[in-house]
């Protein structure tokens, strides 16, 4: 079953062609949700089995939750990196993970479980080696950890790899004990690698009888030495990036899951733990079911958590929306959200024809990058305008020639630069030429002069 699997996934999921932003949540001109401007989500797109929905809130100053949907004919992949200790790691996951796993099933012809494993540790050996180099300049790149929620499904199989507390949860429909109607079941498809879970504390324990501080209990929270709940950090593994002799180097191997869909099976959530902090499986599938196939179902899961985190603190949530980054952390985590529909129809069929998408969170999280020109530019004009005593909706209404009273004509580029490219030999883009005097976008004539 699973080599049959393995084969076919690797045919369906092939380079990602077209790549699709993230809106944000005040940049939207729906009028039925107030506004949060650390919220962004992507609705309704489709797969090979149905469509998902996407969503991500931002609460730390620099936002360390990542996420990648990758669509290609008749297969899905998803991933939900929550990070901590800093981006860098679940960024890094979200940069290479899914590119490992390609080129390691290339190789070997087909997707298992061990090819699973095997992209997780080339990842991983990646991301060590990240560390080392720049370890010198940024040390505590080295406390920076990921967790890791992957799920891969074609043609009725869900296959899922997981290390850390995200969670997979399926909603499932059963007939009610008078047979008259259906209601919808949570199942968790993942384990969570937490030390709150008393299997995982005896496991830590049984691996490490001589260390009395391997499990501290303080603020009614299970911390792995005293300072974190999950075990993949690399100061944790490596005794290289120690911090002190106190951090000694230990592993719990990752959670693999093959699971055949049913026809009962209705949608799969996948999600970080600031989601399942506050809002249990069978409450979030009772909410995506309550809505089928609506817009925006991930954004009504996030604000769901938001409001329930609000209340938790004695405040309302249209209150903690006013919240900056940063500041937000005291009230709820970074979450990510991604629902996978499921069309029962689709299940037998051999293949869907789907145009190949990719989406990746983190793009338009970090430093809330998505229209940040035009956002400088509407601000120079909001101060132009003030320093004329009127408003920026009273200057729109001005006309060109007139508008040079309050303002220059104004440009702006802004160059966004990934840290982990500079390492890169070479990148392969589609040549653009973008003209903003024109505004027209063609082919760049840049390979004439650098090929």
């Amino acid at each position: 079953m699973l080599s049959t699997f393995a084969r076919m996934t690797l045919l369906c999921l092939r380079p990602i062609r077209r790549y699709a932003l993230m809106s944000r949540d005040d940049e939207d001109d729906h009028d039925d949700m107030d506004c949060d401007s650390l919220l962004w989500s992507r609705e309704l797109e489709r797969h090979s089995l149905g469509d998902f929905s996407m969503a991500v809130v931002q609460a730390n100053e620099v936002i360390e939750d990542h996420s990648q949907v990758e669509t290609g004919n008749g297969a899905v992949f998803v991933g939900v990196y929550d990070g901590h200790g800093g981006p860098e790691a679940s960024r890094y996951i979200s940069d290479h993970l899914f590119s490992h796993l390609m080129r390691i099933s290339r190789e070997r012809g087909v997707i298992t479980e061990e090819t699973l494993r095997a992209a997780f540790s080339a990842t991983e050996k990646g991301f060590l080696t990240l560390v080392r180099r720049t370890r010198g300049l940024k040390p505590l790149i080295a406390a920076a950890g990921s967790c890791c929620l992957v799920g891969v499904i074609w043609k009725g199989t869900l296959l899922i790899a997981n290390v850390g507390d995200s969670r997979a949860v399926l909603g499932s429909s059963v007939s009610s004990n008078d047979h008259r109607s259906n209601r919808i079941v949570a199942e968790q498809l993942t384990s969570d690698h937490n030390a709150a879970q008393e299997e995982v504390r005896q496991d830590l324990r049984s691996l490490h009888p001589d260390d009395p501080r391997i499990l501290v209990h303080k603020q009614s929270v299970w911390r792995i030495k005293g300072i974190i709940q999950i075990n993949r950090d690399a100061y944790l593994k490596h005794p290289d990036f120690s911090l002190g002799p106190s951090f000694p180097r230990f592993y719990l191997p990752e959670g693999l899951k093959d699971r055949v869909l049913q026809t009962s099976d209705k949608f799969v959530i996948f999600a970080s733990d600031g989601l399942w902090e506050h809002v249990s499986n069978q409450q979030a599938v009772e909410i995506v079911n309550k809505h089928p196939r609506p817009v925006r179902i991930a954004r009504r899961l996030v604000r769901r958590a938001m409001n329930i985190a609000a209340k938790k603190k004695g405040m309302m949530y249209d209150d903690l929306k006013k919240v900056e980054r940063g500041v937000r952390r005291f009230f709820h985590d970074d979450i990510t959200v991604a629902v996978i529909f499921i069309d029962n129809e689709l299940l037998m069929v051999e293949k869907a024809t789907l145009p190949e998408l990719s989406i990746k969170a983190k793009y338009f999280m970090v430093k809330n990058a998505q229209g940040i020109a035009r956002r400088l530019v509407r601000r120079a004009m909001n101060i132009a305008a003030k320093k004329k005593g009127m408003m920026y909706d009273d200057l729109k209404k001005v006309e060109r020639g007139v508008r040079r009273f309050f303002h220059d004509d104004i440009t702006v580029a802004v160059i966004f630069i990934d840290n982990e490219l500079l390492m890169v030999e070479k990148a392969t883009l589609p040549e653009l030429s973008i003209k903003g005097f024109s505004h027209t976008v063609g082919p760049s004539k840049f390979s004439l002069f650098f090929s």
